[in-house]
């Protein structure tokens, strides 16, 4: 099965080639890499230019500039292949990462594969060894809505599903969460509970592991359940 690698990218110089060369060092010739950029005050637009001029897996677009989650809608609107992973800009990804994953995708039922991670900092020094120990991930839509354990960076699904979860709902807080139910709700959800990632903590993610106040997530919930409820019914 070939894969699509999402990726959107916001000043991402500090530990952009680290993320590209532990996806890379993955992938074979069919698969294909898609960094949808927003404008940004560093280098890195210069760094994607220099890996796609030595990669021709590497696929550049401009992103839309209006956050994060709309940056990674740009790049799975251009993604083509049949499994999609989505991946930060600051992770890096463990050797036997794609060929977990993938091989999950055998059975036919599984729309949705989301791995463990061990969480790291900013020197990849380890301050967690599993991720969804800390938030009781698993499988359920309703669980996963009141605790969402759908995290973008450790996540891969099939690229039909993309008919139902595009185009995102205008004010969703993030897209992991949003992609994680649709999936679930149109087919299987499979967990895996072995870390294949580093996920990096550091002063510039652009996701936050603090919990926001518990008024907006309980709006941020309710937001949640009506776009998805309105979503579900007009695809019916």
């Amino acid at each position: 099965m070939a894969i699509s690698v999402a990726m959107a990218v916001y000043n991402g110089e500090c530990y952009l080639s680290d993320q590209l060369d532990s996806v890379l060092n993955q992938l074979n010739d069919r698969d294909e890499v898609i960094i949808s950029l927003d404008p940004s005050q560093d280098n890195t637009e210069f760094i994607i230019k220099e890996y796609c001029r030595k990669d021709s897996r590497i696929r550049l677009c401009r992103g839309p500039g209006k956050g994060v989650v709309y940056n990674f809608e740009n790049a799975l609107r251009h993604c083509r292949n049949e499994i999609i992973f989505l991946a930060d800009q600051d992770d890096i990804w463990k050797p036997n990462k794609v060929e977990e994953v993938v091989r999950r995708f055998d059975d036919k039922k599984v729309m949705v594969v989301v791995h463990d991670a061990e969480i790291v900092d900013e020197r990849l020094r380890v301050q967690s060894n599993s991720f969804l120990k800390m938030k009781n991930g698993h499988a359920g839509i309703i669980h996963n809505i009141v605790k969402n354990s759908y995290i973008g960076c450790c996540m891969a699904f099939r690229r039909r599903c993309l008919k139902k979860i595009l185009p995102f709902p205008s004010n969703i807080p993030m897209h992991d969460q949003w992609i994680g139910v649709l999936c679930e709700w149109f087919g299987k959800a499979e967990f895996i509970n072995e870390p294949l990632l580093l996920y990096r903590r550091h002063g510039n993610n652009l996701s936050d592991m603090r919990h926001s106040s518990l008024k907006q997530m309980l709006i941020w919930r309710m937001v949640l359940i009506r776009a998805f409820v309105y979503r579900i019914f007009s695809l019916n």
